[in-house]
C-alpha cells in the first residue's frame, strides 16, 4: 500500500464525526481505561489555551504521568485575555498530581495536537501519556509541561475552526497494581 494511501487511510479512522462536528485524535494512544464524558466550551467560545495535571517523577512508587488535560475556553470574539472571561472544561482525570500553569495561544486557538506516549512495558511500570504539545492557529507550538517517557506521535488533523469539546480515556486507580491514569483523549471541533 502506498504511503500517501495509509496516510489516508489513518486519518479517515482518527477523524471521525461526533453528530454534526468533528473528532480528532492519534493512533499512539494508551490502551488500558474507558472513555469519560464529552465537555463542551460554552456556545461562542473555543479553546485558546491549556494546562495539564501531571505527578512528578517518583524514585520508587508507581508512576503515573499525565493524569489531566484542561481546556481554557475563550469567546470567539475575545482578543483580550485580560476581560478574564474564560471557561475550563476537563473530561475525566486522575487524582495525582497537580494541575499547570495555563499555556496560551497567543493570538490564535487550539488547532491540532500530538500526545507524547510510552507503549505497554510488559511487567514494568507503565505511565501511558505523559505529555500533549497543541499547534495554534496563529502557527505556534506550546509544548506542555509533563514527563518524557515515550515518543510523540503523529499530528492528529486540524479543527480549522478551533476546538470546542474534549473527551479523555483514563484508567482508575487500580489500587495496589500498576497506574497509568490517562491514556488518550480526542478533541471536537467547533462547527463554522
Amino acid at each position: 500500500m502506498s504511503p500517501v494511501l495509509c496516510s489516508l487511510l489513518l486519518l479517515s479512522v482518527i477523524s471521525q464525526s461526533f453528530g454534526e462536528h468533528v473528532i480528532i485524535g492519534i493512533p499512539n494512544g494508551g490502551p488500558w481505561g474507558e472513555w469519560g464524558a464529552v465537555e463542551w466550551c460554552p456556545c461562542g467560545y473555543h479553546a485558546k489555551g491549556f494546562s495539564l495535571k501531571v505527578e512528578p517523577r517518583q524514585k520508587v512508587e508507581d508512576d503515573t504521568a499525565l493524569n489531566g488535560i484542561r481546556l481554557h475556553c475563550l469567546n470567539k470574539t475575545d482578543t483580550d485575555r485580560s476581560a478574564k472571561r474564560e471557561y475550563l472544561i476537563t473530561s475525566a482525570h486522575g487524582p495525582w498530581g497537580e494541575w499547570s500553569p495555563t499555556s496560551w495561544c497567543p493570538e490564535g486557538f487550539l488547532l491540532s495536537f500530538s500526545m507524547q506516549v510510552e507503549p505497554p512495558r510488559k511487567g514494568v511500570d507503565d505511565t501511558a501519556a505523559n505529555n500533549v504539545m497543541f499547534q495554534c492557529s496563529d502557527y505556534e507550538i506550546l509544548l506542555g509541561p509533563g514527563n518524557s517517557w515515550g515518543h510523540y506521535g503523529r499530528w492528529s488533523g486540524k479543527c480549522m475552526e478551533g476546538i470546542c469539546g474534549m473527551k479523555t480515556k483514563l484508567e482508575p486507580p487500580q489500587g495496589s497494581g500498576d497506574d497509568t491514569a490517562l491514556n488518550d483523549v480526542q478533541f471536537v471541533c467547533c462547527k463554522s
